[in-house]
């Protein structure tokens, strides 16, 4: 078991390159076994999930070859298994886009329940309504979701909440169901649409990702034999500009696509940060002045759950009493204790933390309880007053590339040590 040892109270100045999207490419290679071919995906993120879901497929007879660290070759021709059930399928939330990519390929799927962190109640009620509405039985029973249907066809499907996964999930197993399939009230988030352009790249047919609407006309077969390009991780993104606006920092951050960072720029700039757009890249620069704000997090394009926990640490520096309120997940305070630990002010009432800010914090062992909240809890070393412990580690390591390397390059304190 490895820590994170932390310094605090140096200023991040100099420049960083984000990685590719996390949830981008935890939908891509699932994609990709709806064709019996062979697919070149570069810009993927070295992290534990995408190390997880290659083993997973591995399984059902993919091969991958590695290009370098962050292209692979992915051979799905020899795939003759429909049933995803191995251990690895409780160690990532993602691992649930197998049930659309499979029923897709074969008209049966049957995986076990998906894993991820512990944010709450995370149904896929919606998930089993679309793949219903297509035609599918769903059964449920001992802990196996089995998915099979003589033939998949298109159909209209209001999705009664706003769901990622199910927008995906559906969009999966509709690129070769007979007739056309409409989403309504589908997920806008920009991983859709880089799932969606990569469908189409193979000969999908589908339009309107990126909207509440998205509608697909079935094609009996896709190609493959393309290249594509992961977008850029909109989320890690958001944790470097928070962290170089949290230690009072002058960070250039490379890579990013600005538009998909609107809802956190806009906040940045309420609380008196300084932010520069340019074409592929988004400066960032603060003082020590910093106003409090209210933030609620709400889907696309409003502001990402995935970013309120590293939100929180930003506004303990802020003077004055801040909000968040959580739209998304019940459970997602839980790291809150860990941020008491090093003197924050903060009491939760209900979905809504109330933060006091302005005091500073003191370094101390603290524990991430899942991938964002390990990233709050290094943002929160990296503003404190001498040493902070991380510990628990392995949720960074599933979502964030060579974290400790890219803060070193910004010159904070931190470094990755046996426990």
């Amino acid at each position: 078991m490895d820590k994170l040892v932390i310094h605090g109270q140096r200023r991040l100045k100099g420049e960083v390159t984000i990685s590719g999207a996390k949830n981008a490419a935890l939908g891509v290679l699932p994609a990709a076994l709806l064709s019996c071919d062979i697919c070149t995906i570069e810009n993927v993120p070295d992290i534990l999930d995408i190390k997880i879901l290659k083993r997973i497929m591995e399984s059902l007879g993919t091969r991958f070859e590695d290009i370098d660290n962050n292209t692979i070759r992915i051979d799905t021709r020899n795939v003759n298994s429909y049933q995803a059930t191995t251990e690895d399928m409780h160690k990532l939330r993602g691992s649930y886009y197998l049930m659309g990519a499979l029923l897709g390929r074969f008209n049966k799927a049957v995986v076990t329940f998906p894993g991820g962190c512990n944010l709450g109640v995370r149904p896929i009620d919606q998930h089993i309504k679309g793949f219903e509405s297509l035609g599918a039985k769903v059964e449920i029973e001992h802990g196996l979701i089995k998915l099979s249907a003589e033939k998949l066809v298109g159909a209209s499907i209001y999705l009664d909440v706003v769901s990622v996964g199910a927008t995906i999930n559906i969009m999966l197993a509709a690129v070769r169901a007979e007739g056309v399939t409409t989403i309504e009230n589908a997920a806008r988030e920009p991983h859709i649409v880089d799932i969606a352009n990569f469908l189409n790249a193979m000969g999908a047919n589908i339009k309107g990702a990126g909207t509440d609407i998205i509608r697909i006309r079935g094609v009996k077969q896709l190609k493959c034999n393309v290249v594509h390009s992961i977008i850029p991780d909109q989320i890690e993104a958001g944790t470097f500009m928070i962290a170089a606006a949290a230690t009072q920092g002058d960070v250039l951050v490379k890579n990013v696509i600005p538009k998909h960072m609107e809802s956190l720029t806009a906040k940045l700039m309420e609380m008196n940060v300084n932010v520069e757009e340019f074409d592929d890249s988004i400066r960032i620069s603060a003082g020590d002045k910093l106003n409090n704000v209210n933030i609620k997090t709400l889907p696309y394009p409003g502001f990402p759950t995935d970013l309120q926990p590293p939100a929180a640490i930003l506004l303990l520096r802020a003077q004055g009493i801040s909000t968040i309120t959580e739209g998304i997940f019940e459970n997602r305070f839980q790291y809150i204790e860990e941020l008491r630990r090093m003197g924050a002010k903060i009491r939760v009432e209900g979905r809504i933390a109330v933060i006091e800010g302005g005091y500073p914090l003191t370094g101390a062992p603290i524990k991430a309880l899942d991938l964002r909240a390990g990233a709050a809890c290094v943002i929160a070393g990296l503003i404190a007053e001498g040493e902070t412990e991380v510990f628990n580690i392995h949720y960074i390591d599933r979502g964030y590339e060579r974290m400790v390397e890219k803060f070193q390059s910004l010159g904070a304190d931190i470094k990755r040590v046996s426990c």
